[in-house]
């Protein structure tokens, strides 16, 4: 007996009605008796000598206790890519918020007066925080592609720009927070929270604790949003809160308060991006000469995928035969930068949409027709030389963009008076994005799946991939549904804990519904394999027979790349990712000639995402990422003073709200990539990436005027319009 598929089909999500009732086990619900909370005593300066750590004699501090490097058990290092940041500093500072000791106390009141009474003794140093002028480097990368310098030798027009972006905070709804048990009678130290990344987080505390990970169990609770900022940062307070723990011998919080989690965690890096393009007398690309620098801050953290992710999307999704992309992250003594949705793509995005509008502007061309010419299409090669297949949705994308915008005889570049005040403008941005891990990353993870039959009839999924709001566990529940040909109320999604799930790789870069959900659809499809031909009888009554007479029950499905694809790690040459998503965005904005305000009135956006295993999440994911982005336009503001965030609270710290969404027109083109669980790829990332160059365009359409930084705020803009009116008068 089948059901009909819930693939394309809005299924209820398994988590949707605790979330909306109230009833979703957040960290800060967990109560824990006999627990004690946590801080961390931090650094007030960004760079300096650490000289020691002076402790108020008025205190009493039999009250509290106080981890210090020498307390831990194994090496004082905050694993991940590269061994450069400690979990507690020792002999030097490196940026202001580093954690210099810990404290436990049983109250909150009793914990404040301890840090207070805590006074760390830093001889400054000079700081660097011109990340363009920094010397130092964390991470480098170059790609090459033909002979650019004979290339733009032989170009009839070169157009050079510079662009800038600032950071941006991931502000999601629920702050970072974590719980922490002391070793419990078979050894195990057990860490509760809130992050995206179980398996990051027990390879941390292995490191830390010296102990195998066995002993070292990760327990995601529900997560009120990641966007990047749970990535890595969770390792960070799930060290802190266990050492903590062992220390004190009993369970310790630590749940930042919203000022706190501004001021410390990562955030998105900032970026300076030069381009010089040679065309041809025809419009046609034909070199990219392109430099990336981005601020990494005080430690490496995430920085290398970051960069790499930026690098391969910096020549966008245009053909030219001849390319140069070279990239850095600099160190300096900010806070560490870190993910954040899109990860170094919305920089180089940004960057390359500015510049084709530059150059179509240099060559008398309509921004959408000199995209659309110079466009990637099936048989054309990217920067790293991959080679593109069926999966490549760019005539779709832009037919059905143009159908709903008409963007193509927009007249770009003339004035649009709404008013005496207002202008309007639009303006378009075209992008792709590679899904799952680059190059060979995946292979070298192996992300693995299990499905399990229960006594039950009902079949158990078990993956490290979590659940942070975008909809994993209903997508997940749809793939085995289908795959099985039983409903969806035959399937359950086990809980995000390394004790119970395998290792299925990090719930980033777009890689949960292709990467993963392929291996669910692998899984599945050998537990059918197992149950025999199909009968006329439901798939729950077969599968409780199978178990009943002792049938190996749990089927396990690891990753394996598509036949085909190469990819040379030391070159950066190749197959970059298994396949991308194509998308084009239009803006429409209306700015305040008075104020320079600028209103985002309207927006579209068209999408390939290859199958949309849920349309309603997958245009939640479309329409929540444009919203970002916009943001990311002109809103956000992000600013340091001497190594410090001046944004430290939600008044200063802004964000769009439903308020300020413009209507958002979104258009789902499903060009199926045949290794993806029903053709899905992946859909999260994309959205991030065109939102801000479209905005951005539309601001130049309307004003005039160049727009080469975010946020294009209001005095942005109006000292940019002011020096385009003095060059003109003069």
């Amino acid at each position: 007996m089948k059901f009909p598929s819930p693939i394309g089909v809005d299924l209820t999500r398994p988590d949707g009605a605790e979330k909306v009732r109230g009833q979703a086990c957040y960290v800060a619900d967990v109560e824990v008796a006999d627990a004690w909370v946590g801080a961390a005593v931090r650094s007030d300066v960004a760079h300096g000598r650490l000289a020691g750590l002076d402790r108020d004699p008025s205190f009493d501090f039999t009250r509290v206790v106080i981890a210090l490097p020498e307390d831990i058990p194994g090496d004082n290092v905050q694993a991940l890519i590269v061994d450069d940041q400690p979990i507690l500093a020792t002999d030097h500072v490196r940026h202001v918020g580093e954690a210099i000791a810990l404290v436990a106390a049983p109250d909150p009141v009793t914990l404040a007066a301890a840090i207070a009474a805590l006074r760390p003794r830093i001889d400054p140093l000079a700081a660097e925080l011109d990340f363009e002028a920094a010397p130092d480097t964390l991470a480098e990368l170059t790609i090459e592609k033909g002979d650019v310098d004979a290339a733009m030798a032989e170009a009839n027009v070169t157009v050079n720009g510079e662009y800038r972006t600032d950071s941006q905070e991931q502000l999601y709804l629920e702050t970072q927070g974590m719980i922490a048990w002391p070793p419990d009678e078979e050894g195990v130290v057990t860490v509760k929270g809130s992050l995206q990344c179980p398996h990051y987080v027990q390879k941390a505390l292995t490191r830390m604790l010296a102990r195998p990970p066995e002993r070292c169990r990760v327990v995601q609770l529900a997560t009120g949003g990641g966007f990047g900022g749970k990535e890595d940062y969770p390792s960070v307070l799930a060290c802190q809160a266990a050492l903590l723990a062992i220390k004190a011998g009993r369970p310790i919080r630590i749940i930042y308060d919203r000022h706190e989690d501004l001021q410390v965690t990562p955030k998105r890096h900032p970026s300076c991006v030069r381009h010089e393009t040679g065309v041809t007398a025809d419009g046609r690309l034909h070199a990219m000469d392109i430099d990336v620098v981005l601020d990494g801050g005080a430690y490496t953290t995430l920085s290398p995928v970051v960069l790499s992710r930026a690098l391969i999307h910096a020549a966008g999704a245009y053909r030219c035969d001849h390319v140069r992309i070279r990239g850095r992250v600099a160190a300096t003594n900010h806070v560490p930068f870190g993910a954040f949705r899109g990860f170094g793509a919305p920089q180089t995005c940004f960057a390359i949409e500015r510049q084709m509008d530059r150059v179509a502007r240099e060559l008398g061309l309509h921004p959408c027709v000199f995209r659309e010419q110079n466009a990637l299409r099936v048989g054309d090669r990217t920067a790293t030389g991959q080679l593109l297949d069926d999966s490549c949705a760019t005539d779709e994308v832009f037919a059905q963009i143009k159908t709903a915008t008409a963007i193509d005889t927009w007249p770009w570049g003339a004035p649009k008076r709404v008013d005496e005040r207002r202008v309007r403008g639009r303006g378009l941005s075209f992008f792709f994005h590679g899904a799952g891990f680059t190059g060979s990353g995946e292979e070298r993870l192996k992300g693995r799946v299990h499905a399990t039959l229960l006594d039950n009839g009902k079949v158990r999924i078990a993956a490290g991939s979590t659940e942070i709001g975008q909809g994993t566990r209903a997508m997940f529940t749809a793939i085995a549904a289908a795959t099985l040909g039983t409903t969806p109320e035959d399937i359950e999604i086990e809980q995000a804990d390394t004790a119970r799930v395998p290792d299925s790789g990090p719930t980033v870069a777009s890689r949960t519904c292709m990467i993963v959900g392929g291996c669910v659809v692998r899984a599945c499809e050998d537990l059918l394999a197992r149950l025999g031909a199909s009968t006329e009888e439901a798939f729950r009554e077969r599968a409780r027979a199978f178990v009943a007479a002792g049938g190996d029950a749990r089927a396990t499905a690891t990753y394996s790349s598509p036949p085909g694809l190469t990819w040379d790690d030391a070159n950066y040459r190749g197959d970059a990712y298994p396949t991308y998503g194509w998308a084009a965005d239009v803006a429409e904005v209306e700015v305040d000639l008075d104020t320079f305000e600028v209103t985002v009135t309207d927006f579209w956006s068209v999408v390939d995402i290859g199958k949309a295993i849920q349309p309603m999440l997958v245009r939640g994911q479309i329409e929540g990422g444009s919203l970002q982005a916009i943001g990311f336009a002109h809103r956000e503001v992000v600013t340091q003073r001497d190594g410090r965030f001046l944004e430290d609270r939600l008044a200063t710290s802004i964000i769009p709200t439903m308020l300020d969404a413009p209507p958002m027109h979104v258009d789902l083109v499903e060009k199926p990539f045949r290794h993806g669980p029903f053709g899905a790829k992946g859909v999260g990332e994309l959205p991030m990436d065109g939102g801000a160059p479209a905005v951005v365009s539309a601001i130049e359409d309307a004003l005039g005027v160049s727009v080469d930084r975010l946020p294009a705020t209001p005095e942005r803009l109006l000292e940019a319009f002011l020096a385009a009116h003095r060059v003109e008068a003069s």
